[in-house]
């Protein structure tokens, strides 16, 4: 297995998104569903902005429905969105999308199963991968809690969403930054990472 470098920095011309499986089906059932959504689709504005090549994976969607509305409105028209059966996105189409990419933004559902095995194939094959923590959740609380433990373990990089779109502009000297700060103008939705009483 590759070792990780000490410093992953992320900037748009090493970088790719990943989004999994945030599907229909999982609405009801995925702890802070709705705050994943919107906090997914600011990093899909972000990608989109920033010219980042996205890829976005549906586990059997002819069971558990397609992407969510709110996220294909917000994918540059050539953003590919590949069926899987297999938990991890690294699926032969999907990675044919890696190509100088050290870098991978992942979000998406559920952080034990899919977005874990996804994380164990993109270091094995010697990627930097950036979990963004309050775009990933599970069903459960405990099986959410304990894969950031293991994602973290693995060699993966905990972030969070505005780190991770700040840290793809690199400064208000961006071109693109006006853009940017637009997206991040209200804080992200809380996702249940912090309790209160510890703020």
């Amino acid at each position: 297995m590759a070792a990780r470098k000490l410093i992953a920095r992320i900037k748009p011309s090493n970088s790719a998104l990943f989004v999994c499986d945030i599907q229909e089906k999982f609405a009801k059932n995925i702890k802070y569903f709705p705050e994943i959504v919107t906090t997914t689709r600011r990093l899909i504005d972000a990608a989109r902005i920033l010219n980042i090549p996205t890829v976005v994976t549906e586990q059997y969607p002819k069971g558990l429905g397609p992407t969510v509305s709110e996220l294909k409105e917000g994918l540059a028209e050539n953003t590919p969105i590949f069926d899987k059966m297999k938990f991890s996105m690294c699926i032969p189409p999907a990675e044919s999308h890696l190509k100088n990419v050290e870098n991978v933004i992942l979000t998406g559902i559920e952080a034990h199963v899919c977005v874990l095995q996804t994380t164990y194939d993109l270091l094995e094959r010697g990627h930097n991968v950036h979990i963004v923590v309050d775009a990933v959740s599970s069903r459960s609380a405990t099986d959410r809690h304990f894969a950031f433990k293991q994602l973290e373990q693995a060699g993966a990089i905990l972030t969070t969403s505005e780190a991770t779109i700040l840290g793809l502009v690199g400064g208000s000297d961006h071109p693109k930054f006006k853009d940017i700060q637009k997206l991040i103008m209200t804080s992200a939705p809380d996702t249940g990472l912090v309790p209160q009483s510890k703020l």
